[in-house]
C-alpha cells in the first residue's frame, strides 16, 4: 500500500538525509518480551552519584524538558531504503560486555518466526518512535526497547498491571501526564506513550549519566538503581550497571536488548531474515470534532476494525469520545478516504453511546433498569465483573437517546470513572470457606495440617493437587476449605 503522499515524497527524502546520522546520544534499553514486575519508583532518600541534569521531584507533573539534540552530520544524498538501515545508523549506546549476552541471542535466532511476528507488528509503529528518537537526539537502540518490553504489542498487560508498548504502571503512567480513565488508557496510545517513555528515558539518563543504569531504573525503579548504587559506594564497590545487586529480570534486561540489537545490526550472522519496512511514514493523524462509534469511524475510513483497534489501543470502549480524544490514527492514505467518507455522511448520528453518571450505589441490575439496557450488556460494554457494586458518581456507558444532539462533555470524556465496590454475599450457614495457610519455617506435611485442622487427609491432598504423603516447604500456601 503506497503510505505517504507523492506531493510530500521531495520534501520527506531531504529530511531523512539530514537524519542518516547521529552523533553519540542518550539512549535506553529494556530487556524482556514479558511484562515487566512493579517499579520501584520512589527516589532515594540521599542519592550516592553526581547528577549530571536537574532531578525532577517524582511527584510533579510539570513537563520534564528533552536534552539538546546532538549534533547532525549528513552522510549521504540518499536516505535509508528501509527502517532497520535507518535504525543501524543511529546506534551509539555503548554495547555491553557480558556473558549473559549470548545467550539470549541464542535464545532469540531459535526463534525465527517468535521474532518475525514481533517486527511485523512493529510496522504500523516503528517509523514514528524512530522519528521522535532522532528529532531528540537519541540513540536508535532505544527503538528496540518495545521488542523487549512488550514485544511491540500496544496492548500488553503485566501482572504488575503494566500497560501498553512501553509498558507503564499506573502511577508512572500518571506522573507522565498519560491519562487512564473510564473511555481511555493513554498508556496504550501510540503517540503519547512513545513522548512519555522518551521524557522518562531523559530524565533517568540525566540523573545518572550512564544508558545502562538509566536502563536499569526503566525496569526496576531509579529509587531501587540509586539505593543500590548507595550500598556499593559504602563497601567501597564499583557502581557501574554489571557491578550492582539487583533482581534477576533486571540483571537480564540490558542484555537482552543488547541482544537485540546485534540481531538487527548483523541479522545474517544469526540466520535472520527481517522484513522489509519502509522508511516512511504509515499512519496520519485526523481530528475528530464528533462523538463517533468505534465501528463506524473504521467503516468511514475503509480500514479493518482490528487495524484501526490496533493504531488507536487506547479506546477501550466502543465510542470515540471527541473532547476527550480529539485525534486519531489512520493508515496514511486512508486519512483522506475517512474525511471524504465523513463528509459525505448522511446517517442521523455518528455515536450511539452517551454517559450516565449514577446518582447512588448500586447493583448492576438496577443501573441496567434505569438506563434501559439489559444487566448482560451494561456488563459488558462497562467492563463490570460479577459480584460487584457500581459506586455513586460512576461513569457509565449507556445506549444516545435518539432525541440527545449533545456530546459528551469535555469535564467528563477526560476525567470519568469507573468506580465499583465488592459486594457482600452473605455465606450460607454450614457452607465451607477457602482459607490459605502459609507453611512456617519447619515445613509440614498433609497429614500434619489435617489433623491440626480436624480435616481429612484425602481432602487437604486434593485441594492441593499433590498425594496424600506429600511435604510442603517453609513458605508455601496451602489451601483449605473449613
Amino acid at each position: 500500500m503506497k503510505l505517504f503522499r507523492t506531493a510530500g515524497l521531495a520534501a520527506l527524502l531531504l529530511l531523512l538525509a539530514g537524519c542518516a546520522s547521529l552523533s553519540p546520544g542518550p539512549v535506553a534499553t529494556s530487556d524482556t518480551p514479558f511484562p515487566p514486575p512493579a517499579r520501584d519508583d520512589t527516589p532515594p532518600a540521599a542519592p550516592a552519584f553526581s547528577l549530571h541534569r536537574p532531578v525532577y521531584p517524582q511527584g510533579e507533573l510539570t513537563p520534564i524538558p528533552a536534552l539538546e539534540p546532538a549534533q547532525r552530520k549528513v552522510i549521504a544524498l540518499t536516505p535509508p531504503g528501509d527502517l532497520w538501515e535507518r535504525i543501524r545508523h543511529g546506534f551509539a549506546m555503548p554495547d555491553l560486555d557480558s556473558p549473559l549476552v549470548p545467550g539470549r541471542e541464542q535464545w532469540y535466532a531459535a526463534r525465527p518466526q517468535d521474532l518475525e511476528n514481533m517486527a511485523e507488528r512493529s510496522r504500523m509503529y516503528l517509523f514514528h518512535i524512530v522519528e521522535e528518537i532522532e528529532r531528540r537526539g537519541l540513540p536508535t537502540e532505544l527503538a528496540l526497547l518495545p521488542f523487549i518490553e512488550s514485544a511491540y504489542n500496544p496492548q500488553a498487560y503485566s501482572h504488575a498491571r503494566a500497560a501498553g508498548m512501553w509498558q507503564f504502571i499506573p502511577s508512572t503512567g500518571k506522573l507522565y501526564q498519560l491519562k487512564q480513565n473510564a473511555f481511555r488508557d493513554d498508556r496504550r496510545d501510540v503517540l503519547a506513550s512513545t513522548r512519555a517513555a522518551l521524557d522518562y528515558l531523559e530524565r533517568l539518563y540525566g540523573m545518572f549519566g550512564d544508558w545502562h543504569l538509566a536502563l536499569a531504573s526503566y525496569n526496576w525503579g531509579e529509587g531501587s538503581v540509586g539505593r543500590a548504587i548507595a550500598k556499593n559506594k559504602r563497601l567501597k564497590k564499583g557502581t557501574g550497571y554489571l557491578d550492582l545487586n539487583m533482581p534477576m529480570e533486571t540483571r537480564y534486561y540490558i542484555p537482552k536488548l543488547q541482544a537485540m540489537k546485534n540481531i538487527v545490526a548483523e541479522p545474517g550472522k544469526f540466520n535472520i531474515k527481517l522484513p522489509v519496512i519502509e522508511n516512511h511514514p504509515y499512519f496520519d493523524t485526523v481530528t475528530i470534532t464528533r462523538d463517533i462509534d468505534v465501528t463506524l469511524a473504521a467503516k468511514l475510513a475503509e480500514v479493518r476494525l482490528e487495524d484501526f483497534k490496533a493504531l488507536n489501543p487506547s479506546l477501550h470502549r466502543p465510542v470515540i469520545l471527541a473532547a476527550g480524544t480529539p485525534q486519531i490514527l489512520l493508515p496514511w492514505d486512508n486519512a483522506e478516504i475517512f474525511q471524504r467518507n465523513l463528509d459525505a455522511y448522511v446517517g442521523d448520528r455518528l455515536s450511539s453511546w452517551t454517559v450516565w453518571i449514577a446518582p447512588t450505589t448500586m447493583k448492576p441490575d438496577e443501573a441496567a433498569r434505569r438506563v434501559k439496557m439489559s444487566e448482560a450488556d451494561l456488563r459488558y460494554v462497562n467492563r463490570i465483573p460479577p459480584r460487584m457494586l457500581i459506586r455513586a458518581g460512576s461513569t457509565l456507558l449507556v445506549p444516545r437517546p435518539a432525541s440527545q444532539e449533545r456530546d459528551v462533555t469535555e469535564r467528563i470524556a477526560d476525567n470519568g470513572q469507573l468506580h465499583l465496590a465488592r459486594e457482600h454475599v452473605p455465606r450460607k450457614a454450614g457452607t465451607p470457606r477457602r482459607t490459605v495457610l502459609k507453611v512456617g519455617r519447619k515445613g509440614d506435611s498433609v497429614a500434619n495440617i489435617a489433623l491440626r485442622y480436624r480435616l481429612p487427609v484425602s481432602s487437604v491432598a486434593r485441594w492441593n493437587k499433590v498425594s496424600e504423603n506429600a511435604v510442603f516447604k517453609a513458605g508455601d500456601k496451602v489451601i483449605v476449605f473449613m
